[in-house]
């Protein structure tokens, strides 16, 4: 006869409820059974509390019986119950932070969360190889999420780190990602390096990453722009007369217009937020305020096609089955020939902006989350059917 799944109680204690119990394993069920029957009462997130009209004793013996009867092991944690400790880190924090607990019961389940954090630490480590079958997500509600867990193999202490915010679905050894620290078993202590150390790494790991996507874009438009250039440059040294060259004139800045918003968005979507941390007059190149103020402009110029291009966006997905590809490539190249005097600013003045965008790194201990720029605010994400982070471009 097969051994039935793993069934496993984790108790904790928590100032707030009492005695707290998370049902574990493959056959968790059972142990959701057990904790039920022995008049534990969910709560949000997956765990369960004790009754408080039962003596302690009484709930014990209650739970232990019924455990029993599941097959169901029962193991008490060294540690208090994590959501206790995920308010009280989140009511240190400056600013509004929110705690929100999540269970994963089965090992497998955890693995949703991978596509999201962004870390090149033990937390990323222990979400690939450890059941984590309790977590805490750490919000603030403008853009910074984190994850707190219990840090594996040891009996004290915490591990925490970033989700990446809405803007990114690509997390995967992401070369600047944030490093996840260890966090001490007290909230105040715990807090404390969250707010001055976390956090302030956070924000300079996000920054670096705006930045290289922008410039990432820039020079992924930058030869396609240069061929046409040339091709334009030998259409007008021509006799003028319209047929072929023409034809193919159009159709190439067609073609350009279409591949280059597809590249030029992420500059629309994050350049504003490096923008407003620039101060030229701040910094060893102060003649660099005029530039600046024409890439500013130039953002400007461009606010009606951003807007244009987020509401068809959010239009399209409350539509079951949105457009072809061609049409799509004719949306791109509408949107790409309207911000075309935007991309000849930014490619011309690119370098400009790159030295001063790495003279702006935020620093110290602040990182909660990006300025609000006066222009181009990114439209959040609208959610996919499935719940997962919907992606940015069509």
């Amino acid at each position: 006869m097969n051994s039935p799944a793993i069934a496993e109680i984790i108790l904790s204690t928590s100032r707030t409820h009492g005695l707290v119990a998370i049902a574990s394993g493959e056959g968790f069920n059972r142990a959701q059974d057990a904790v039920r029957e022995a008049g534990f009462s969910p709560l949000p997130g997956g765990a369960f509390a004790a009754p408080p009209e039962q003596a302690a004793s009484a709930t014990a013996s209650a739970l232990v019986h019924r455990a029993h009867e599941h097959r169901a092991s029962i193991t008490m944690s060294t540690r208090p119950y994590l959501g206790d400790i995920g308010s009280d880190i989140a009511a240190r924090l400056p600013g509004d932070w929110s705690a929100t607990v999540k269970t994963y019961p089965r090992r497998h389940w955890q693995e949703d969360l991978i596509g999201s954090l962004w870390d090149s630490g033990d937390l990323l480590k222990a979400v690939l190889h450890d059941h984590v079958p309790c977590a805490v997500e750490l919000s603030n509600h403008a853009g910074t999420e984190l994850l707190l867990i219990e840090r594996p193999g040891h009996a004290t202490g915490y591990l925490v780190g970033a989700f990446a915010t809405e803007d990114y679905d690509d997390n995967w050894e992401e070369p600047n990602a944030p490093r996840s620290i260890v966090l001490p078993a007290k909230a105040d202590r715990a807090a404390r390096a969250v707010a001055h150390t976390f956090l302030p790494n956070y924000r300079r790991a996000l920054h670096h990453r705006r930045l290289d996507t922008v410039m990432s874009a820039l020079n992924r438009i930058r030869p396609e722009h240069e061929s046409l250039h040339a091709i334009n440059t030998s259409a007008r040294s021509g006799d003028g007369t319209p047929g072929a060259g023409s034809r193919l004139q159009a159709e190439t800045e067609r073609a350009f217009a279409d591949h280059a918003w597809l590249s030029f968005h992420d500059v629309l979507q994050h350049a504003p937020l490096l923008l407003a941390r620039c101060r030229p007059t701040a910094s060893p190149w102060p003649q660099d305020a005029a530039a600046l103020s024409r890439l500013r402009d130039a953002l400007s110029d461009s606010q009606d096609t951003w807007d244009e291009f987020n509401a068809l966006r959010a239009e399209l997905y409350s539509i079951p089955t949105g457009l072809s590809a061609q049409e799509w490539s004719q949306v791109r190249s509408t949107l790409g020939t309207a911000v075309l005097p935007a991309i000849r600013t930014w490619l011309a003045d690119s370098e400009t902006f790159e030295r001063q965008a790495r003279a702006a790194v935020p620093g110290g201990h602040i990182a909660l989350s990006a300025p609000n720029p006066r222009l181009l605010t990114t439209t959040p994400a609208l959610p996919s059917p499935s719940g997962e982070r919907a992606p940015l471009t069509p």
